[in-house]
């Protein structure tokens, strides 16, 4: 049995995951906070309980077989369903996007991935230690 089958690893490795994708989107609304017309976005907030509820050994995916096909995609790409973002300050470019505000979510999102990365490597220390091979 792998770690990816134990749920709760799957649930960190999930949580890693949502922690990438949502950096992603948030370094576009950095990237974008001058355009003009620019909205920025963000991520559903991640739901450990949700994603356990949710949890399903079947994995659904499409594939193209002619390049006439239309291409599906989720939004992001990875999964997670992106948000555009209620912004009650709009700035004179035009855009809801404020600098200060995407920065500290950044700083946030930063954090939190780093404290489920400690979590999941001394899980996986104190699996190891359990087992008696070593740490």
């Amino acid at each position: 049995m792998g770690l990816g089958q134990i749920p709760l690893f799957a649930a960190m490795t999930e949580k890693m995951r949502w922690h990438q994708a949502r950096q992603n989107l948030l370094s576009q609304n950095v990237a974008n906070a001058e355009t003009p017309g620019y909205q920025g976005r963000d991520l559903k907030a991640f739901d450990f309980e949700d994603h356990m509820a949710n949890k399903s050994t079947a994995e659904v995916t499409t594939t193209a077989t002619n390049p006439k096909h239309i291409a599906v995609s989720s939004g992001t790409g990875d999964g997670f369903q992106s948000r555009r973002l209620n912004s009650f300050e709009i700035t004179p470019e035009g855009n809801g996007v404020t600098l200060e505000d995407e920065m500290m979510k950044v700083t946030g999102n930063q954090m939190d991935y780093q404290a489920v990365t400690t979590l999941y490597t001394r899980s996986v220390r104190l699996l190891r230690t359990a087992l008696g091979k070593s740490a």
